[in-house]
């Protein structure tokens, strides 16, 4: 049996190097050093400790992931960091008023009406709705609000409660 090695056309050497990579998160810069097919997901817990926003099904599909990107929501295992060096990343960590340690209202209103029972995808729920309040599409509608939070599951089941706490943030903006 007679086997022959073919050359494959335009095969790299060797896969790329990481590459320096400043990221604006939470208001401030950072620098890392990563790999370019880094998700922004794995970059914030990996290389920043930042493991308020949660893996879920690191497909796009629960929301557990959602962080603000110039103050939309985006799902983070679904985008590259290198993708954002020249945008603002906010995390659940960066809601709050770090010089007066203040919630931001939705993050009160998601205790006031324990919008929460396991915690894991409130993180991704607060993002997302902050998102979506950013967007001003949304009346204060229940089912318009279900509708727009519909990229975030909440396997729980604490839907009413968070409904609950967006519209009490939106009643207290008019």
């Amino acid at each position: 049996m007679l086997t022959e090695t073919l050359p494959v056309a335009n095969a790299p050497d060797a896969l790329p190097a990481t590459r320096p990579i400043e990221l604006t998160i939470n208001g401030k810069k950072r620098q890392f050093r990563l790999a370019p097919w880094t998700t922004l997901l794995d970059a914030l817990r990996e290389y920043a400790n930042l493991t308020g926003t949660k893996k879920g099904c690191d497909h796009g599909q629960c929301g557990a992931c959602t962080v603000l990107i110039d103050g939309k929501r985006v799902n983070a295992c679904l985008t590259l960091a290198v993708m954002h060096e020249d945008h603002t990343i906010t995390t659940i960590e960066g809601l709050a008023d770090s010089a007066t340690g203040q919630f931001h209202p939705l993050q009160q209103a998601f205790i006031d009406h324990d919008a929460f029972q396991c915690g894991y995808c409130t993180p991704g729920q607060i993002c997302s709705a902050v998102g979506m309040l950013n967007e001003g599409k949304v009346e204060n509608k229940a089912d318009q609000i279900r509708e727009l939070m519909s990229g975030n599951l909440c396997r729980c089941g604490a839907y009413p409660h968070i409904v609950d706490a967006i519209q009490e943030v939106m009643n207290k903006d008019r």
